[in-house]
């Protein structure tokens, strides 16, 4: 890295999930001056699906994406003195990382590749009381990396380490934090935070997507961001200079408010206060994120679980026209009727409407007189999910098609049966104390370099609410969707929703901190009116975050939702009505 102690690193991601756009690495060093470039794969889902390939084969469980853009872009990184950090590692960093120097020996390319284990506890789960899973793994933080850079890593890769910590340990790496610079790192993984889902913070995925195409940003083609850390841990949010999107402070407030819960973010190495975030648009594409606080990390880590839970399948009948509860019912009835003595453990039936897509169990209702057929349809989606395969194998889709002359008019499917599925379930409520796990840095000479847990630590609890505004004065209202006011971000945390919701002026959010409740959010979101749901202030940002317990069941890889990440979920609170001051509206 050839930038010095006083002047910004420049930090850009180009990847927020594996399946990402495969050219952002050449776009981002080619785009304009990289001091490091990251890359973040891991969902939760994705250790899954690692785990998955790991049966087939032990020698994988990385991501396969990465090494073929490093193919493609190596020589490239080293030209321009990038350095490369990525967590594509997944459940085998050290397999990834031979295979990298197999490459870089055969592309010639002169660099020094590093990686960081110590989070894969499967050797471990009976001692730690994990139980049998098929992933088990630590969040690890982001002091392994930055021994790796010291000692003159020009790549870096992880395995299961925070998003946030392919950021926080270049900059800890570059600037000679202590461990106990807890606003400096804090800062940085706020900053890190805000680009770790790529063009999430350009305009990507964006509520208010319209405005911005109104106001000439090009949407097309979003630029991947970069962060800018200076030393005291503030940074600049931007993008290279010509790509496509925008950076405001909308996109990054809505980037901010993802997956997140209170105002304390906890991680391995510090806990960053949300509720102290200040935002501030420099300029074009230039957003200043500063003010925040950091405290010392909570005691335990996350250890993130993953399980075959079982085998699924599903079939999907179209109901159509008049009578759709009674053709629904019927079929429900003789689908039960049919697999009687063989029933799964869990058969569930939900509908949804064809064209609009009704997010609630209910289903929306067809439309009368539809000038089209599939505006007059709902679907009606069976779900099926056993320990026994041969409960959910093609028998049970057999079993439904036999139906098709003997049940409700228009019957029809929307595929023919097909075999079960493993049935990924995601466990996130474990955590084990941080000494329990190790964390080491294998350098480029081979040298297992340990690091050590935090030397304190202070228990996570919830920041007390501070006390809201005054209230907006009574005036006229409109009846209105609460998204012509209020931007939303919504995503899974196992099995739990996270749904943030801001606002964009102080009149908005004194009215919206005394408006959107818990009652009434369970009151415009009918599915989380029997779940537990908590809401948490984010006033510097305008913000209220909810996390939904439950909504997801089983998790990403299991939830019988037609959305079982709930990344649309907040665009459904957005378009729900609700009586809104006219002072807010056009």
């Amino acid at each position: 890295m050839s930038v010095t102690p006083a002047t910004p690193l420049r930090v850009g991601n180009a990847s927020g999930f594996y399946g990402d756009r495969f050219s952002a690495v050449r776009e981002m060093l080619e785009g304009g001056p990289l001091d490091v470039l990251t890359g973040d794969y891991l969902a939760e889902l994705t250790m899954l699906i690692l785990g998955r390939d790991r049966l087939k084969d032990p020698g994988r469980g990385y991501a396969r994406t990465f090494l073929r853009q490093m193919e493609e872009c190596l020589g490239l990184a080293a030209d321009r003195g990038v350095t490369v950090v990525a967590n594509a590692g997944g459940l085998n960093p050290a397999g990834l990382a031979g295979r990298l120097r197999e490459l870089a020996a055969r592309l010639g390319a002169d660099v020094r590749v590093a990686h960081v284990e110590g989070d894969d506890l499967m050797p471990r789960t009976a001692e730690l009381g994990l139980g049998d899973p098929l992933t088990a793994n630590a969040y690890l933080g982001a002091w392994g990396i930055a021994e790796a850079l010291n000692a003159g890593a020009d790549i870096v890769v992880t395995g299961r380490v925070t998003d946030a910590a392919l950021t926080a340990g270049p900059a800890a790496a570059h600037f000679g934090w202590a461990r106990d610079d807890y606003d400096a790192l804090a800062g940085a993984v706020v900053a890190g935070h805000i680009i770790e889902c790529g063009a999430q913070a350009t305009g990507g995925n964006y509520a208010f997507f319209t405005e911005l195409a109104a106001a000439g940003h090009d949407l097309a083609h979003p630029g991947f961001p970069i962060a800018e850390v200076h030393a005291d841990g503030s940074a600049v949010i931007t993008k290279h200079e010509g790509t496509g999107g925008a950076v405001t402070t909308g996109t990054v407030t809505a980037q901010l408010v993802y997956e997140v819960a209170g105002a304390r973010y906890p991680g391995p190495d510090v806990t960053a206060r949300l509720d102290t975030v200040d935002l501030t648009q420099e300029g074009p594409d230039r957003v200043r994120v500063s003010g925040v606080r950091g405290e010392a990390p909570p005691p335990d880590l996350k250890v993130g679980l993953n399980s075959i839970g079982g085998f699924r399948n599903d079939m999907t009948l179209v109901l159509t026209g008049l009578d759709l509860d009674a053709k629904a019912e019927l079929a429900e009835r003789q689908i039960r009727a049919a697999l009687r003595g063989r029933e799964p453990e869990r058969l569930e039936f939900h509908r949804a409407s064809v064209v609009r897509g009704y997010p609630d169990r209910g289903g929306g209702p067809a439309e009368l007189d539809a000038p089209v057929q599939d505006a007059a349809a709902v679907r009606l989606h069976v779900e099926a999910v056993d320990p026994d395969p041969g409960k959910v194998g093609r028998g049970f889709g057999a079993a439904v098609v036999e139906l098709a002359l003997a049940s409700f008019p228009g019957f029809h499917a929307t595929a023919p049966p097909a075999d079960a599925r493993p049935d990924g379930v995601r466990f996130t409520a474990v955590h084990r104390p941080a000494p329990a796990v190790p964390h080491t840095a294998v350098l480029p000479d081979g040298t297992h370099v340990g690091v050590p847990p935090p030397d304190r630590t202070r228990p996570l609890v919830p920041v007390p609410e501070p006390p809201p505004p005054e209230p907006w004065p009574p005036g006229p209202t409109r009846r209105a969707p609460l998204g012509r006011v209020a931007g939303a971000r919504s995503g899974d945390k196992g099995s739990d929703a996270n749904l943030g919701v801001w606002v964009r002026g102080d009149g908005e959010w004194r009215w919206l901190v005394h408006t959107l409740t818990v009652d009434e959010l369970k009151r415009l979101l009918p599915e989380t009116a029997p779940l537990t749901v908590t809401r948490h202030l984010l006033p510097r940002l305008r913000a209220v975050n909810f996390v939904i317990e439950g909504l997801l069941g089983g998790g990403a890889g299991s939830g019988a939702r037609s959305d079982p990440q709930a990344k649309a979920l907040g665009e459904w609170l957005r378009a729900r009505c609700t009586d809104i001051p006219e002072a807010f509206l056009p």
